[in-house]
């Protein structure tokens, strides 16, 4: 939540000492330096069941007509066995690994290599070279914003070939999901195992290194904050935004196209779901230069978590809602229709004009209006590891003064929005919103430990002025 860092006088630069109270030595802020036991066995259970989880879903819309039970029951009934359905899974086959790695290079080529040129001629897009948020080295990286220019080229290209060159059929993710999975898994092993040795024996900046000492957890959070390859190739920002989310929407245009072919119509509810979630993806495209100063690059480091999380939990587990359609095409009513475009659209507004609020607020240094009126704002200060020491202001005003996180909340009705359209015949879609719930509630209660070690007394002030996290009135 912080507006831009300003260093101020040589004096300040020099100071040691922990601001404002908080408990640990400078560079606190950021990811753990010990493990509890809880945080631990967290950490293991999510290692070994989290691809299983991924796994289950995806056979069971394989296998069950995305019946999360029916499995559970044919294997303690007897009427099948673990060896049963690993038989009837399609293997990796050379097609699949063949499409995900041109895939993947095509991603890596127009992320780096190809600079970014929409912010020359499409008004209020702020892309090219930007720079990040401050490291807790005190380290400002810069990055080649270059996503939506990414993301315009792959769809041209799609449409292009869908429409006038047919060299592929649009349903081609459908069709080899199961084998993608996993490509989409050894990639992301290989890039978090990659991310760990290179913290330990060639890391971009050793001062943005921790190391608990546990391997678990070190391998799962990261231990380096921003790994590069050159200058310009950032595993985090490429792995957060490509290749998982601008496969997002050929993802569901992908489901639409099986849709079409099965049953020779695309139903509303997929309509809706592609809409609603493409939203979304270009939102995120258009203001990644913003996401630059979010959770995800400000304080994660790059470890599993992301590395895996972006290849495989992203893709196949955010998509979940086109996927049912497929196997259980709906056809809403107008009204229900309606309302859940109206509720997704909503949520939509309020995702966004809060994160605009922040964002105006970030880089006019709190000389603007929020909803007409000069923002409220509480000062703070912080430092990095090498004692330098950064004021900042944490705005109470707008959406802001609701809640602390209230662009979470709308996150949470676009999620809830997706889900509904997929009716009420089946858990599986309904997933999504659960996992956002637990998600967005346990990022408030991190970021806030994080903003607290960071801040210190200054965000004890904020959270009096503030008090509620997601929810005005309840949480």
């Amino acid at each position: 939540m912080a507006a831009p860092q300003e260093k101020r006088s040589s004096e300040e630069r020099k100071h040691k000492s922990v601001p404002n109270g908080a408990q640990k030595s400078q560079g606190q802020w950021g990811r753990a330096w010990e493990v509890d036991w809880f945080s631990l066995a967290s950490i293991i259970f999510l290692l070994l069941f989290a691809p299983l989880i991924v796994y289950y879903f995806i056979m069971s819309c394989d296998q069950y007509q995305c019946s999360l039970v029916s499995p559970l029951v044919d294997l303690l009934l007897g009427n099948t066995r673990l060896s049963d359905i690993w038989d009837k899974t399609p293997p990796l086959t050379y097609k699949a690994a063949g499409i995900y790695v041109l895939w993947v290079t095509f991603q890596v080529i127009l992320y780096a290599f190809v600079p970014d040129f929409c912010h020359k001629f499409l008004p209020g897009y702020v892309g090219g070279v930007q720079e990040g948020a401050v490291t807790p080295a005190g380290i400002v990286n810069k990055y080649e914003i270059n996503g939506l220019q990414a993301w315009i080229i792959t769809h041209v290209l799609w449409f292009a070939n869908a429409y006038y060159f047919h060299w592929f059929s649009p349903t081609i993710i459908f069709d080899n999901w199961i084998p993608l999975l996993w490509c989409a898994n050894i990639l992301g092993y290989v890039v978090s195992t990659f991310a760990m040795i290179k913290g330990y024996f060639f890391p971009t900046n050793a001062k943005d290194c921790k190391f608990t000492g546990n391997f678990f957890y070190d391998y799962m959070m990261g231990i380096e904050f921003n790994p590069r390859i050159g200058k310009w190739f950032d595993f985090k920002l490429f792995f957060n935004g490509r290749p998982g989310i601008v496969a997002w929407t050929l993802i569901n245009l992908s489901y639409a196209a099986k849709q079409q072919e099965l049953y020779g119509q695309v139903t509303n509810s997929m309509i809706l779901v592609n809409v609603l979630q493409g939203i979304y993806v270009l939102d995120f495209f258009w203001n990644e230069a913003w996401y630059l100063k979010t959770i995800d690059i400000c304080h994660d480091h790059f470890g599993w978590y992301l590395g895996w999380g972006d290849c495989v939990w992203l893709p196949y587990l955010y998509t979940l809602q086109g996927l049912y359609l497929v196997y259980h095409p709906v056809q809403l009513g107008t009204a229900n229709a309606v309302g859940i475009l109206i509720l997704g659209l909503v949520g939509y507004y309020i995702f966004r004009v809060t994160n605009h609020q922040k964002d105006l607020f970030r880089r006019t240094n709190g000389n603007c209006k929020i909803w007409r009126k000069k923002p409220e704002y509480i000062e703070c200060s912080y430092m990095s590891v090498d004692g330098t020491k950064y004021y900042s202001k944490l705005m109470t005003s707008g959406f802001w003064g609701w809640a602390r996180h209230f662009n979470y909340t709308g996150d949470l009705m676009g999620s809830l929005a997706y889900c509904l359209a997929c009716g009420f015949g089946h858990v599986l879609p309904y997933f999504y919103i659960m996992y956002m719930a637990i998600l967005l509630t346990h990022r408030c209660l991190r970021d806030e430990h994080r903003c607290f070690c960071k801040y210190g007394k200054d965000w004890e002030r904020y959270a009096a002025k503030v008090p509620y996290r997601l929810l005005p009135g309840i949480f």
